[in-house]
């Protein structure tokens, strides 16, 4: 139940990627069952952020992806990664969303830090720390 670092740098990499070309399937491909998922809001989530609610299925890891990019135009991203740090089988990812939503044209833009934890080939942990507060505004726009 453990990873090197190159093992859990080639996981992000490969999850990275697969977000980046929209291939949800094999974006749950990567996770474990059950997964340790947490997103930058309470619990329960928001009524306007569909995508930011509890999960723990590989099942509900390519519906959450598949709800975020159903709520914004795909042409208009500009999400990028500044760094990926690694530490056995812990990382973290730290970037800027750069999104616009659909519904509204509205964009917005916040710094994310992503830990990620990889164990035996498959991620762990998917905790994401962002600015939320400006996600829902913008979608409440």
């Amino acid at each position: 139940m453990t990873s090197d670092a190159h093992g859990t740098r080639d996981i992000v990499e490969a999850l990275l990627g697969r977000i980046a070309e929209g291939d949800y399937p094999r974006v749950a491909e990567l996770f474990a069952e059950p997964v340790d998922w947490r997103l930058d809001w309470p619990v329960e989530g928001h009524p306007a952020v569909p995508w930011i609610r509890p999960r723990s299925s590989r099942a509900e890891v390519a519906d959450h992806f598949r709800s975020l990019a159903a709520h914004h135009v795909p042409e208009l991203n500009g999400t990028s990664v500044a760094r990926i740090l690694v530490d056995g089988a812990d990382a973290v990812v730290l970037g800027e969303i750069v999104q616009t939503v659909k519904a509204n044209g509205v964009g917005y833009s916040s710094p994310f830090a992503l830990h990620l934890t990889v164990e035996d080939g498959l991620i762990t942990r998917y905790h994401i720390y962002e600015d939320s507060l400006t996600v829902a505004r913008a979608l409440t726009a």
